[in-house]
């Protein structure tokens, strides 16, 4: 009786080690972009106490974020398009991305920045559609100022982007906060990393006024650029990101590379290496390249060569429509024909299973 109890204490502590221990793909707030209009703070999967309250306490600003989610998720996919990890999203999963953020890789590093900066790309904006009852236009900015082509006055309505970082790093950074180890404080570094790269492209824009448009006289104020050069930006620091190990007393990184010369304060950074993407890895998250289209004539991660991970491709001859011979016609149409062409699409071939593995 007592070694069954003592069986059962074992297998019960391993259990409860398995849980304690066990990764697992949180529900994420990213998933607000798949709610669209149905945000409701207390059916939101994967909020933290400190999110549910200002969702609670900001119903307006989760609608914003929901928008800037799609936003974000859309540039990721863009910028990843020609990439084996292709930013992928899971239909209906509250992990938006499934286990491949798991692991502290890269991937994790560019995934956390550019949501970080979707949500200021989005408060920012709807602040200045005047949207939000928490926000406006940036009010401090006013009187005389010069620039290189001369002196202008502060007007319009400039970009509120401070509030909008304010509002991502309370929102955004509160799960990371809420523990203390490795992959929280890459989580953190790599979301300011994000906010600072939506402030580092505010732009000067102005509006003449003046006989016959002279430009005597200037009204200018700052905006936003395009959330494209964001992720332009981003997905260079990705290129560039650095390996880091958490130091000794846990408040900090080490560079992995003892010869790394610099700072990493506005570099992303990883703790794991990244998988190769090559073949469906449910445990890792990956869904592999096979049927990925891939291009032949190219060397680059495009290339089939690179995409397909040497297993080959398929070819198969489909017929395009395109537009063509357009034509203006006054006023105001433009006439195109369409025009048939036959082109070659090429797809990465699927992992060939070993002949000895299908012996009986």
């Amino acid at each position: 009786m007592q070694q069954n109890s003592r069986a059962g204490s074992k297998m019960l502590f391993f259990i409860l080690v398995l849980l304690i221990f066990t990764p697992r793909a949180d529900s994420s707030w990213w998933y607000i972009g798949a709610l669209g209009a149905r945000v409701i703070c207390n059916n939101i999967p994967g909020l933290v106490n400190k999110q549910r309250q200002l969702c609670q306490r900001h119903p307006d600003l989760m609608q914003s974020i929901g928008e800037g989610a799609r936003e974000w998720i859309r540039e990721c996919q863009h910028q990843f398009r020609h990439h084996r990890w292709n930013c992928s999203t899971l239909d209906r999963d509250h992990t938006v991305f499934g286990r491949v953020m798991l692991r502290s890789s890269r991937e994790a590093a560019f995934v956390y920045a550019i949501s970080s900066a979707g949500v200021v790309h989005a408060v920012t904006s709807a602040c200045s559609e005047g949207e939000l009852k928490a926000c406006g236009c940036d009010g401090h900015r006013r009187g005389r100022d010069a620039d290189a082509r001369g002196a202008f006055d502060w007007g319009g309505c400039s970009d509120n982007v401070n509030y909008g970082m304010r509002f991502a790093k309370a929102f955004v950074d509160a799960r990371e906060k809420m523990v203390k180890d490795a992959r929280a404080l890459m989580n953190l570094h790599n979301n300011r990393c994000g906010r600072m790269a939506v402030k580092r492209f505010m732009k000067l824009e102005c509006k003449c006024h003046g006989v016959s448009g002279s430009c005597s006289l200037r009204t200018c104020w700052l905006a936003m650029s395009d959330f494209r050069r964001t992720g332009d930006y981003l997905r260079k620091k990705y290129n560039a990101a650095v390996e880091v190990t958490m130091n000794q007393d846990g408040t900090g990184f080490a560079v992995a590379d003892k010869d790394f010369k610099g700072s990493t304060k506005n570099e992303l950074v990883y703790v794991e290496n990244s998988p190769d993407y090559c073949l469906m890895d449910r445990a890792a998250g990956s869904l592999g390249t096979a049927g990925r289209v891939c291009n032949k004539s190219s060397r680059g991660t495009d290339g089939c060569e690179v995409m397909c991970c040497g297993r080959g491709y398929d070819t198969m001859r489909v017929k395009r429509v395109t537009k063509c011979e357009c034509k203006f016609r006054w006023c105001c149409a433009v006439e195109c024909k369409d025009c048939e062409d036959v082109v070659d699409v090429h797809s990465c071939k699927p992992h060939r299973r070993p002949d000895w593995l299908d012996v009986t």
